[in-house]
């Protein structure tokens, strides 16, 4: 397939504000496609190439001097080709060879074409057609169920390679969830109290809610992974931890869990210093999705619960209570706060695992208000803070997969901090105004704030009040920030 026909159907995508116009304008693309078109198709429209980061930044592209095309030539294929050669580039001359072959793409590109590569390689589509729309589509390409799609997606952890299997007429029940592969964690709904937390999810399990780095553990014979909640393997950087899983009695397992850094003492550390402790991280596990062969993501989590304790170590387990009591589980929350940890988690003891789903039968309970919102762009600073990007842009998750910004902050930022943001930000740059510097929405920050009040200033209705910055969550994707109606919701 040509290129301008993707092309076409983005833009078309992005004129219309109706999802149903969206799922139907990318069914009728994906319906033709070839089969090995599928997966760098799925990377084009999402702005995320199965070759991942090329080496290639803004600053490079805005200094491509490449004429356009006069006519559509490219194909899916040919560029997918040309980024996997970009890809595979390595060495002391490497990053002028890169400028090289991306300049012989773009100037085989049409004008419209050499736009759309941009926002592919900078990661910024804003089509207003997000991984679940795109779900939706392939369901209606393929001619099969949308729950067994998004259940694809969900246990393969890979939305091309999902699309690609439904679209070849490939029998998408057969798909369990197997160790070694990814799988998009299950995440949780926000309750006020553990009271009315219970309320929503009758009997259930409450447990910490510790200040670390979810992680997910696979293990099939003496080959172990770990994954983070955005699917990165970090089994190298995490020997401790693989270490642990190797010392389990079973050799085939999956678990989802937790790991934390602790002082000597065994009191955890922050969550920077969590993520800066590779070496010395303790797992904590909570949920056990395979084991000894059997897929029990669908059995109830009282279930597998039993089934973690029998080859689990107490010591490598969340502290956890069972009841229906809300005054025990008050009191229980209590003890974890005491112990220096962030609250905890109530879950419906009936409750099924469901990968990559914000359950309602998860209820996560802070005593703090915090929002984990995309960084859009920063300013720099004056004053002491001359020479350093400083006061954030932040925006909330919308809808159709763009970002709605909420508010700004330049508090609770260390000198460190700033002197991080200034060396990573030019990274991210998409663009410069004045003193302000727009970046790809990348970056997740978690903000602390004492509400929202209403206001005409952001497009959202909504400001942050007194909003300062907890910490960056590299573990989460932007696609995980706090939607625009969580912040609403907080009015």
């Amino acid at each position: 397939m040509h290129l301008d026909r993707l092309v076409n159907v983005s833009a078309a995508v992005t004129a219309t504000t109706k999802r149903s116009e969206k799922v139907a304008l990318l069914a009728t693309v994906l319906a033709d496609l070839e089969p090995e078109e599928i997966e760098p198709a799925i990377g084009f429209l999402t702005a995320s190439p199965r070759q991942g980061r090329i080496g290639v930044g803004w600053a490079s592209l805005s200094n491509v001097d490449a004429p356009p095309a006069a006519a559509a030539t490219l194909t899916i294929s040919t560029v997918d080709a040309a980024l996997t050669r970009i890809a595979a580039l390595q060495g002391q001359d490497s990053q002028r060879q890169r400028g090289a072959q991306v300049r012989e793409l773009f100037v085989l590109a049409t004008d419209e074409e050499q736009r759309f590569l941009f926002r592919v390689l900078m990661g910024e589509m804003r089509q207003g057609a997000n991984a679940g729309v795109l779900t939706d589509a392939i369901a209606k390409a393929s001619g099969l169920p949308l729950a067994d799609v998004r259940r694809a997606v969900m246990l393969l952890g890979d939305l091309g390679a999902a699309a690609s299997r439904a679209l070849i007429g490939g029998e998408l029940a057969t798909i369990g969830l197997r160790p070694l592969v990814g799988v998009m964690p299950m995440l949780a709904a926000t309750a006020a109290s553990v009271t009315d937390a219970l309320t929503l999810t009758g009997p259930a399990s409450v447990e910490w809610k510790l200040d670390g780095a979810r992680i997910q553990v696979h293990r099939n014979g003496d080959d172990v992974r770990v994954f983070t909640r955005t699917l990165h393997e970090i089994g190298a950087r995490v020997p401790g931890i693989v270490a642990a899983a190797r010392q389990l009695p079973l050799t085939d397992f999956v678990l989802d869990g937790e790991s934390l850094g602790l002082d000597q003492n065994g009191n955890p550390l922050k969550f920077q210093d969590t993520m800066n402790a590779d070496t010395s991280l303790h797992p904590f596990f909570f949920d056990v999705l395979h084991a000894d062969g059997e897929s029990l993501i669908d059995h109830p989590l009282s279930e597998r619960k039993a089934a973690l304790a029998r080859f689990v170590p107490p010591a490598l387990l969340l502290p956890t209570l069972e009841t229906s009591d809300a005054d025990a589980a008050e009191r229980f929350s209590q003890s974890a706060l005491d112990a220096g940890h962030e609250g905890v988690m109530v879950k419906a003891l009936d409750s099924p695992y469901q990968a990559g789903r914000r359950g309602a039968t998860w209820r996560k309970v802070k005593p703090v208000h915090t929002l984990d919102l995309v960084v859009l762009a920063a300013e720099w600073g004056h004053g002491r803070r001359t020479g350093w990007l400083s006061n954030l842009h932040l925006g909330a998750r919308g809808a159709d997969g763009t970002f709605v910004m909420v508010g700004k902050t330049f508090k609770g930022m260390t000198d460190q901090l700033l002197r991080w943001q200034t060396e990573e930000f030019p990274k991210l740059a998409i663009g410069e105004e004045g003193h302000v510097m727009h970046i790809r929405p990348e970056l997740v920050v978690e903000i602390g704030l004492d509400g929202v009040q209403r206001s005409t200033r952001y497009p959202g209705g909504v400001a942050l009040r007194f909003a300062r910055v907890r910490r960056y969550r590299p573990d989460k994707s932007p696609a995980e920030a706090d939607t625009i109606e969580r912040v609403q919701s907080m009015l």
